[in-house]
C-alpha cells in the first residue's frame, strides 16, 4: 500500500528538477537577464544663494522682575489681578503708611527744632562780632558761638535728610511695578506682614516683559567653526558686531511669520554641551510670543554658490546621507554628503557633490537601483521650486 505514496515522490521530484530547466529556457527565450533599470539623472543647479541656517530654541523675557518691598509693615491692599497686564508704575501693593507717616511728622518737626537753634545762634554770633572790637567779648568766646552756629546748621542739615528718608519710606509704602508686562499671581495677601529691605525681604509677586522678546538658541561648534570662517573671509558679518537677521516660527505654523535681529553671542562654549549660546530680539506687540514658548529660528548664514538637489534624491545610509551618482560606464555610486537647509524646495548641498554630477532624480526607489548596479540613465532637469 506504499507503492502510491513512492511514485507520487518520484512525480514530485521529477517536477522539481524540470521547473529550473524551462525557466532557464524561458529566460533564453527572452534574450537574457532582465534590462539595466532606467532612472532620470540631472546635474545639480548652481545658484548662488543667502543659506539660513535653522535652530530651536524658546522664548526669554528681556527683563524679569521679582517684586519686594523697601520697607516692612502690613498689607492693606491688593491693587491687580492675578497675570494681568501691568505697565512701570502701576500700583500693586499698599503697605499701611501710618507708622511712615508719623516718621515724617516727626522729621519736620525736628527741622522746626533744629532751625530755631540756627537762628538763635546766627543772632549771638552777629551780637558778639562787634563787641570783639572793644573788647566786651573775649575772642575765645566768638570762636565758641561761630563753632556753636557751624554745630546747628548740621544738626539742620542732619534733619532735613532725616525727612528726606522718611518720605522716601513713606513713598515705598505704595509697592508699583518696576517695568511692564505681565504680573503673576500675588504671593501675599492683604493683612499679612512684609519684611522690606536688602535681605530677606519677602517675595510678594514677579513681572516678566513681553515687547519686545528675546529667543535662545544653541549653535553647534561645527557652525560656529563656519560663522568663524565666513568673517575671517570676509563672506559674513559676524552677530557680534552685525544684527544679523532671523526669522522665527512658532510650533503650529508652517511658514516664516516674524522677522527679528541677533543681538548677543555668548563669550565661551558650553564645554559640557559643545554649543555656543545666541540670542535674538524680536518684536512682540500682539504679546502672542510669552517666555518659556518653544519655536524654531532661521538665522541669516551669508550668501554663497551652492548646489542643489531635491530632497526626495538624499537616501539615508544608516548614520550618513547619500545620494546616487551614476558615472561615465552608467554604474551607480554612493556619494556621503554634507547638506545645508531647504531653499526654495531644494536641498543645499555643501559637500560631496559635484557640478557636473549626474544625481539619479527618479527612479531612486527601485530596490534595483542600488551602489554598484547598472542602470539606462535618461537625462532630466531640476527646476527650482518657491518653498512658499
Amino acid at each position: 500500500m506504499f507503492i502510491p505514496f513512492r511514485g507520487s515522490r518520484f512525480a514530485a521530484l521529477t517536477l522539481a528538477l524540470l521547473i529550473p530547466g524551462a525557466f532557464f529556457n524561458v529566460l533564453l527565450a527572452q534574450g537574457g537577464p532582465p534590462p539595466a533599470p532606467p532612472v532620470t539623472v540631472a546635474a545639480p543647479v548652481t545658484k548662488r544663494i543667502s543659506t539660513w541656517d535653522e535652530y530651536s530654541g524658546r522664548f526669554v523675557a528681556v527683563a524679569s522682575v521679582e517684586v519686594r518691598p523697601r520697607v516692612s509693615g502690613f498689607i492693606n491692599h491688593v491693587h491687580f489681578k492675578d497675570g494681568q497686564i501691568v505697565k512701570a508704575g502701576d500700583p500693586l501693593f499698599t503697605i499701611d503708611p501710618r507708622p511712615f507717616l508719623i516718621a515724617v511728622e516727626s522729621a519736620q518737626a525736628d527741622i522746626a527744632r533744629t532751625k530755631a537753634q540756627v537762628d538763635l545762634a546766627e543772632n549771638e554770633v552777629e551780637r558778639a562780632r562787634p563787641l570783639v572790637k572793644s573788647g566786651a567779648v573775649t575772642e575765645r568766646d566768638f570762636d565758641q558761638r561761630r563753632a556753636n552756629l557751624a554745630v546747628t546748621r548740621a544738626q539742620q542739615l542732619s534733619a532735613e535728610a532725616s525727612l528726606k528718608s522718611a518720605e522716601l519710606n513713606l513713598e515705598w509704602t505704595e509697592v508699583r511695578a518696576p517695568i511692564s508686562g505681565r504680573i503673576s499671581d500675588k504671593k501675599i495677601d492683604a493683612g499679612n506682614l512684609v519684611t522690606g529691605g536688602q535681605q530677606g525681604a519677602t517675595i510678594m509677586t514677579s513681572i516678566v516683559s513681553l515687547d519686545p522678546i528675546h529667543f535662545e538658541f544653541d549653535v553647534s561648534e561645527t557652525d560656529f567653526l563656519r560663522y568663524s570662517r565666513l568673517f575671517l573671509s570676509g563672506d559674513r558679518p559676524s552677530s557680534r558686531e552685525v544684527s544679523n537677521p532671523v526669522r522665527i516660527r512658532l510650533a503650529d505654523e508652517k511658514v516664516w511669520t516674524r522677522q527679528g535681529r541677533m543681538n548677543f553671542v555668548d563669550n565661551q562654549l558650553n564645554p559640557r554641551s559643545g554649543t555656543l549660546r545666541g540670542r535674538a530680539i524680536i518684536d512682540n506687540k500682539d504679546q502672542l510670543l510669552q517666555p518659556g514658548l518653544f519655536a524654531r529660528l532661521q538665522l541669516f548664514g551669508g550668501e554663497s554658490d551652492a548646489l542643489l538637489i531635491p530632497d526626495a534624491a538624499v537616501v539615508s545610509d544608516q548614520t550618513r546621507k547619500i545620494a546616487f551618482v551614476v558615472g561615465t560606464d552608467n554604474v551607480v555610486k554612493a556619494a556621503p554628503l554634507e547638506l545645508g537647509p531647504i531653499y526654495e524646495g531644494l536641498r543645499v548641498v555643501r559637500g560631496g557633490l559635484k557640478p557636473d554630477d549626474r544625481v539619479v532624480i527618479e527612479g531612486i526607489a527601485n530596490p534595483a537601483v542600488r551602489p554598484g548596479a547598472k542602470v539606462t540613465a535618461q537625462p532630466g532637469t531640476i527646476g527650482v521650486f518657491d518653498s512658499n
